[in-house]
């Protein structure tokens, strides 16, 4: 018989973990496995990957999931591989194959033009393999039901594409590209639409997300290493609960002011307006919540509690053995 499994004590852990998600696991999954190595007691990410792509996914514990939602509106970029030739039901590798056609000779004048024709502001129809919601219903539910569903198209944007001929393993004809996108673009249909413009359709047979916000794969951990570090280098990856504020003004607080704005309470000052700010404590420097300026007026936001802000700054004090 089998000893029985050893219980995991958790503990508040407050930050940002990079993550290099692998192919093949949901965003959910990697997030529990990560959340299980940090032995947190409360996780969560900042928009999924598809289990099929890899790349920079920020999973966020404690305090910082107070600010995992602002996130979502970051700019994205991508690296992917269309193979010509041959459209499939969901887009990339996965689907059932409803088409094959000749892949036409890739010129330098040809990809200059289809780069041009997806570069800028596009207008995008969201593919039905995806966790957008219809009558609170996703949509890859009735994809998967065999029905399909008018949906209507969207604005994006791609701030910058580049494209290069490739093949793949097996030598058939690709496109590599690279995109940087804003929020709410599917890779795998920009990739359909690419070898639509072709004119021979195209899947998406490799997705790799290669930064999001500030944030690139040069910050980012695998699993795989994440688990043979020892516990103290693990804490050590997580960046504060601070790195998601890049984009905030910044405003300090005396400690008076401060207390009364972690009560909720709006403070004045000589702030200049701004619609996002990352408000600190003076001593001692810490993160205590986002709000806003308004006519001299700092307006509360989402506020970090004091149990929060104390273990943030005394993490060694949380650190039990399980």
């Amino acid at each position: 018989m089998s000893a029985p499994r050893a219980r995991v004590v958790r503990r508040p852990v407050h930050g940002v973990l990079l993550l290099d998600k692998p192919r093949g696991l949901s965003s959910n999954d990697a997030l529990q496995k990560a959340k299980w190595l940090l032995r947190a007691e409360k996780a969560g990410h900042t928009g999924t990957l598809d289990p099929l792509a890899t790349g920079v996914l920020p999973l966020c514990f404690g305090a910082a999931t107070k600010f995992s939602q602002l996130h979502l509106e970051a700019d994205k970029t991508y690296e992917a591989v269309a193979v010509l030739g041959v459209k499939t039901t969901t887009g990339d590798a996965e689907g059932e194959v409803v088409s094959r056609q000749p892949a036409p000779e890739l010129t330098a004048d040809r990809l200059a033009q289809v780069q041009r024709q997806f570069t800028g502001a596009l207008s995008q129809v969201p593919p039905m393999h995806s966790a957008l919601k219809k009558d609170g219903k996703a949509l890859y539910e009735y994809a998967r039901a065999g029905e399909e569903v008018a949906r209507e198209a969207r604005a994006i944007m791609v701030h910058a594409l580049e494209l290069a001929a490739a093949r793949t393993g097996s030598g058939q004809a690709a496109v590599r590209f690279i995109a940087k996108v804003s929020k709410g673009t599917y890779i795998r249909t920009l990739g359909e639409d690419i070898g639509e413009a072709l004119g021979c359709g195209a899947h998406l047979s490799l997705l790799r997300r290669l930064a999001t916000g500030p944030f690139d794969l040069s910050q980012c951990v695998t699993l795989e290493a994440l688990q043979d570090m020892a516990e103290d280098e693990r804490l050590a990856r997580l960046l504060p609960p601070q790195a998601l504020l890049a984009g905030h003004g910044r405003v300090t607080l005396d400690a008076d002011n401060a207390g009364r704005f972690l009560s909720g309470l709006r403070r004045r000052g000589d702030w200049p307006d701004s619609e996002a700010v990352a408000v600190f404590g003076e001593q001692p420097p810490a993160l205590l919540g986002t709000g806003h300026v308004k006519a001299g007026e700092l307006i509360p936001g989402r506020l970090l509690s004091p149990i929060e802000i104390q273990q943030i700054l005394h993490p060694q004090e949380q650190a039990t053995t399980p």
